[in-house]
């Protein structure tokens, strides 16, 4: 270990926040075990009682009709597109129903930016799962929320305060990819700025309303513009509070437009081990099985993060790519486990619901 690295890393450790330039450093310097150790050492610091979380949830795509076209979506269908769709309400809570009955807490909904569907679309959904389930809506990430602010004719807190009063609880972090605008020009010239993905979380925020964070990395972007990203969040997060976890996940090329390759388990772990020992003002970091698999998702959970993620009833959009792991409740506790912790199911805001013990 060079004299430098060892010098942040026991910064780090002490509870002494590291500067941007510092992270960069590890990014680039530090070995895996290092990185492992200190992730760990904070993560447990953080979280002393032996206990990793996981939450039961349903992931909703309302439609996969979107006019962005980011170059990294296997997903989304162009308006028009005769594989394009819109989920009928019965559909929708049929789905819900079925969540519920399997124990989820929390569904989340996220779909393209559909041209035609405004605030009064939603507000009608909402208000129909409110009144049939009691469940948390964590749902409509913040490009979303720009785009049927857009349509609507709406400020993006007038659409907010509109969507909370017909049930939406809290915001999923997705389409933050990279919050630098650089290479937001280059992988989704037509979805929000960071400013606005920004001003998103903050208005939510100022709402009562909490989100989450997320990061997708490997599409080409640099070390540096993943720490420019962190840094985003690390800053809002100082702001508002408004972060209850942050989740990084590796872009999978399959079907899409961007093509390439993805990045390995090696970058995943570093990357989620320098989140941890970065972000020292967010509580909860998620692993992601979803896109990297048991086995890592496992690792995941000594490299920094708390949290084995979701159930994930349903899942589309990295499916898409041609990429599908399953795991159900059972496969997560275990995962849990196997990794040498106390399993805990929770809620979107982190409350535990039930502890398994090993």
């Amino acid at each position: 270990m060079s004299a430098q690295v060892s010098e942040i890393l026991r910064k780090a450790t002490n509870g002494t926040r590291i500067s941007s330039e510092e992270a960069l450093t590890l990014f680039a310097e530090a070995a895996l075990p290092e990185l492992a150790w200190a992730a760990e050492q904070i993560c447990q610091s953080k979280h002393p009682e032996n206990v990793r979380t996981y939450v039961i949830d349903r992931n909703i795509n309302y439609t996969n009709v979107c006019i962005s076209g980011c170059a990294f979506c296997a997903f989304f269908r162009p308006p028009g597109h005769p594989e394009g769709y819109v989920l009928s309400i019965d559909e929708i809570l049929r789905k819900v129903s079925e969540a519920v009955n399997l124990g989820a807490t929390q569904i989340l909904m996220q779909g393209g930016l559909h041209p035609d569907l405004d605030v009064a679309y939603f507000e009608s959904l909402f208000r129909e799962i409110k009144k049939q389930f009691s469940v948390h809506l964590h749902s409509l990430s913040a490009p979303e929320i720009v785009h049927i602010a857009r349509i609507s004719g709406l400020s993006v807190r007038e659409t907010l305060k509109r969507l909370q009063a017909a049930g939406l609880d809290s915001l999923p972090g997705g389409g933050a990819e990279i919050l630098v605008d650089s290479v937001r020009r280059r992988l989704s010239p037509r979805k929000c700025r960071v400013d606005e993905w920004v001003q998103v979380m903050r208005i939510a925020s100022e709402l009562n309303m909490k989100g989450t964070a997320t990061m997708v990395f490997g599409m080409g972007e640099s070390f540096a513009d993943r720490v420019a990203h962190l840094t985003a969040v690390r800053d809002l997060q100082d702001e508002t509070g408004v972060f209850t976890a942050f989740i990084p996940w590796t872009y999978q090329p399959g079907n899409t437009t961007l093509g390439g390759d993805s990045v390995g388990g090696h970058d995943y772990l570093r990357t989620l081990a320098v989140s941890r020992i970065y972000l020292d003002n967010i509580h909860n970091i998620q692993a992601s099985w979803v896109t990297q698999g048991a086995q890592v998702a496992e690792l995941a959970l000594r490299f920094g993060a708390n949290d084995a993620g979701s159930t994930m009833i349903e899942e589309n959009v990295v499916a898409a790519t041609g990429v599908s792991y399953k795991m159900d409740e059972r496969g997560l506790v275990d995962l849990i486990h196997r990794a040498g912790y106390r399993a805990a199911q929770r809620t979107t805001l982190y409350e535990i619901v039930k502890l398994h013990e090993a």
